[in-house]
């Protein structure tokens, strides 16, 4: 009897044991779940006002950086470099204070910096191909260049710290990896003050060849645009099946070469119907037998 009396309480005690338990946890519970939702929102408020700070930051080092008159690609890289790093901070910092230990994460993403070097290598290709472009400084801000690879050209507006923005000269924005810019060839149109035209114009068999090299001179002379220190050519270039080529070549102030340009080439076009210089058109001469 006394031997089934304590198998009895042998089997009820540890029930009885872990209700106990589940009914401390549950009373327990509410408060971790107030101290928790009190942790998220001075992790908020934290964030919000640490983020004020580094706006705030930000500004008054591209205030500093204007005032020195640096690079706008070095202010923009910068600008990119410390909003970057400053927010890894601060999420290190919340992580803290919800029992994260820094050592311990340190050690973690320590070890774990091989494999985020391999999955990131382009991402630190680039990182590294924009301190290039900032320290050996091929392009600048507000250059116009063209990336040989692609063919890829426009005005450069942005150098951020793992991409440079171009806009087209039809507004499109094109975005190139720093990392590819760094390690390609590519040509800077605007780095020199001047930039040489180049334009070949066909005129008939027929036509006046000496008057149209006059006319041809007098225009560039004239153009406000045209650098007159400069070398100023009006030559034969070629004699093709239907027309004689005239090159002409002279140098433009670069900010006005494309305006410049395009104001020539009108010229051109009034000035010969006016003098009767043909200029002929791509044909083919067809004899039927």
């Amino acid at each position: 009897m006394t031997d089934r009396i304590n198998t009895e309480l042998e089997t009820i005690i540890p029930d009885q044991f872990e209700v106990g338990m589940i009914e401390s946890i549950v009373k327990q519970l509410p408060g971790q779940i107030f101290q928790f939702g009190i942790k998220v929102i001075l992790a908020l408020a934290v964030f919000v006002i640490l983020s004020k700070l580094i706006y705030l930051l930000r500004k008054l080092v591209r205030k500093s950086l204007v005032k020195a008159g640096s690079d706008a690609g070095v202010i923009q890289f910068l600008d990119s470099f410390i909003k970057i790093s400053l927010y890894i901070i601060i999420l290190f910092f919340i992580a803290s204070g919800f029992g994260v230990d820094a050592t311990s994460a340190a050690a973690v993403i320590g070890s774990a910096g091989v494999a985020i070097g391999l999955a990131l290598q382009g991402s630190l290709s680039n990182l590294a191909g924009g301190i290039l472009i900032l320290v050996l400084k091929p392009f600048k801000v507000g250059d116009y260049i063209i990336e040989d690879t692609h063919k890829n050209e426009g005005t450069v507006s942005e150098i951020q710290i793992f991409y440079t923005k171009l806009i087209t000269p039809d507004q499109k924005v094109i975005v190139l990896p720093n990392g590819a810019l760094a390690n390609t060839s590519l040509t800077n149109v605007t780095m020199s003050d001047t930039r040489r035209l180049d334009l070949v114009i066909g005129i008939s068999y027929s036509s006046n060849l000496q008057l149209a090299k006059q006319i041809l001179e007098t225009i560039i002379d004239q153009d406000p645009s045209v650098i007159l220190d400069l070398d100023r050519n009006v030559f034969v270039d070629a004699l093709g099946n239907s027309a004689v080529s005239l090159g002409i070549r002279c140098y433009l102030k670069n900010d006005d070469y494309f305006i410049a340009k395009w104001r020539i080439l009108e010229k051109i076009k009034i000035q010969f119907d006016e003098n009767e210089i043909e200029i002929p058109y791509q044909k083919l001469d067809v004899h039927i037998k």
